[in-house]
């Protein structure tokens, strides 16, 4: 009986609104960090549109930073020992954008 309160409260209650349910699509990630933050931002580009908009941003601490990275490590890895490796497309141009910090892309 002592796991089960322990594990009780562990538990977090966390509430999926039905308009974030729905989801975003982004087909670009731009990544910039400073000393106390990591800031990625989530585009949608659509063919023979110039102009591409921040669809969503998130702000996370580096510790966060890191955990994401080793959960989606963690389930890219899954996926693909499901279903095959993923392939990246060689031929998707690299994007010069640099919003006044490092910036990466994913």
């Amino acid at each position: 009986m002592e796991k089960a309160n322990k594990s009780q409260t562990n538990q977090i209650d966390i509430e999926l609104t039905e308009d974030i349910a729905d989801g975003i699509y982004s087909n670009l990630a731009i990544i910039s960090h400073s000393n106390a933050e990591f800031i990625i931002d989530f585009v949608r580009m659509m063919p023979g549109v110039p102009k591409a908009k921040v669809k969503s941003r998130i702000i996370l601490s580096p510790a966060h930073a890191k955990r994401l990275l080793m959960a989606l490590r963690e389930n890219v890895q899954k996926f693909e020992n499901h279903f095959g490796e993923v392939e990246l497309n060689d031929g998707i141009p690299e994007f010069p954008m640099n919003f006044g910090g490092p910036t990466g892309e994913a």
